[in-house]
């Protein structure tokens, strides 16, 4: 046998190739497909369309079929409703769990729709629990029956189970796939036990040690087992202080655990303390974009925000929105109302009026952004609120001085040093009652168990406008501008 032929030794250690700056994550794909971000090209985009109008199935597959399920995921994403069907039947062996894990909610739904049951439920087995559940729970109940029907009684009962917990909670996303074993085996046992087993989950970090009621005691990462000797006990190296995370916690209370504890995985435990599934950081990943640009979408009201939205549900969650802020903005128009008189005397006021309440709206929304932000961070709690608010107030004051200084520098300079005083004085005004709602209307709405990311840029914009006309006009009519 030639040198470079023999047989690895035990202690030979393999390392790997380090890979060229800028290869691909998947080497399948070419720069024919994707572009320098990673996206799907529109060059091939179109080819698939062209292919799918020919009816060339073949093409239409041999094209497709070097993504990445995540990449073909996005393809059908991208194409209009009737081609999606297309391609899906053109594609049918490509068209796995894996791809249809990746698919955005309202494209997977509508897919799952215009499947039988048994397909879906053909899906379904072939995905982990938290999966099958995300695909099931989107469905209307007359098909979340039938497909739950034509599953294995075993898959079935963990699905409903997963489905008995609340929308975003962890019950409901754990996954009831992990490893669990009693604290009186050896290392050596543990190992065995791991290797003789062949329904273990496919990916899985740590091994959960239980009790008799099959409560968590002890957790132990796999890289301590692999590291000590077969005849020691697992209760010695096991560790006994684990964050266990209750089946009813809110996902975003999870998302927060995670990020505070460095974790990597965690048991799920029920209201009994028995282990019932675990917590994996792929899947906090998920939790933390969505929750982060579900904050941003309900600050905007544009609701759920996703571009394969219906466009019934897009324009009820955006209009009621619009319709409040109708009624909040005749508010502020009252107010320019009452003070008709003394803008038709001096054109000025009409000039500068809107740049008070642009100016305190912007304020308002920086310190709002910044109290929804800590306050879904639990960094604003009942203990620091008043700090908190005392804060914000001299952050406003200072921005308020440095931007009633410039404008009524230019107002004095342009108009006259009365207005400039005005119009500065106001400014300050605003911008601290901007700074004071920017952190009491989130406050609120949070203490009223509101989610306060919903409506407080429509409060707060009201306050805002409303105390720069009324400050900016009434400050006007009394020192004698008018």
């Amino acid at each position: 046998m030639a040198e470079d032929e023999r047989p690895l030794e035990d202690d030979d250690v393999m390392l790997a190739e380090t890979p060229d700056e800028g290869a691909r994550p998947d080497d399948r794909i070419d720069d024919e497909r994707m572009d320098e971000e990673n996206t799907l090209k529109r060059e091939f985009v179109q080819a698939v369309e062209d292919a799918l109008e020919a009816g060339d199935e073949g093409e239409v597959y041999d094209l497709v079929e070097p993504l990445h399920p995540a990449d073909v995921a996005d393809l059908l994403e991208l194409l209009e409703k009737d081609e999606r069907t297309q391609l899906a039947s053109a594609i049918t062996d490509l068209m796995t769990s894996d791809v249809v894990a990746e698919l955005n909610d309202y494209v997977r739904e509508e897919m799952m729709e215009a499947l039988p049951a048994d397909a879906v439920a053909q899906i379904a087995e072939q995905l982990e629990t938290d999966d099958a559940v995300q695909l099931i729970e989107d469905l209307d109940e007359e098909d979340q029956r039938a497909v739950l029907a034509e599953l294995d009684p075993e898959d079935r009962i963990a699905i409903q189970t997963a489905l008995s917990y609340p929308e975003e909670t962890a019950g409901r996303l754990m996954s009831r796939e992990f490893v669990a074993v009693p604290e009186h085996i050896t290392v050596g046992g543990l190992i065995d036990f791991l290797r003789d087993q062949h329904d273990l989950p496919e990916d899985f970090f740590e091994v959960f040690v239980v009790d008799q009621r099959h409560h968590p005691v002890g957790t132990c990462q796999l890289s301590w087992i692999l590291r000590t000797p077969r005849n020691i006990a697992l209760s010695d190296v096991m560790k006994r202080d684990q964050t266990l995370v209750p089946a009813m916690l809110d996902q975003e209370e999870v998302a927060l655990m995670f990020q505070k504890y460095g974790l990597i995985s965690a048991a799920v435990v029920d209201e009994d303390g028995r282990l019932v599934g675990q917590m994996t950081v792929d899947d906090v990943v998920h939790i933390i974009s969505e929750e982060a640009g579900e904050d941003a979408l309900l600050m905007s009201g544009a609701g759920e925000g996703d571009i394969n939205e219906p466009i019934r549900e897009a324009y009820s969650a955006r209009v009621r929105w619009l319709v409040a802020n109708l009624g909040t903005a005749l508010i502020a128009s009252l107010i320019i109302a009452l003070f008709g008189a003394a803008i038709e005397q001096l054109v000025a006021l009409a000039v500068l009026m809107p740049i008070v309440a642009s100016i305190g709206g912007n304020a308002g929304t920086q310190t709002m952004a910044v109290t929804v932000r800590a306050i879904a961070m639990n960094q604003l709690t009942r203990s620091n609120t008043g700090r908190i608010l005392a804060r914000e107030m001299r952050v406003a004051l200072l921005n308020g001085a440095t931007i009633a200084v410039l404008v009524g520098a230019a107002t004095a300079a342009i108009f006259s040093p009365l207005l400039g005083g005005v119009i500065a004085l106001a400014m300050i005004i605003n911008v601290v009652t901007a700074g004071l709602a920017g952190v009491l209307v989130p406050v609120a709405f949070e203490r009223l168990d509101q989610d306060p990311a919903v409506a407080s840029s429509v409060f707060v914009t009201m306050i805002t406008d409303s105390m720069g006309f009324f400050a900016f006009l009434g400050l006007a009519v009394v020192l004698g501008v008018v």
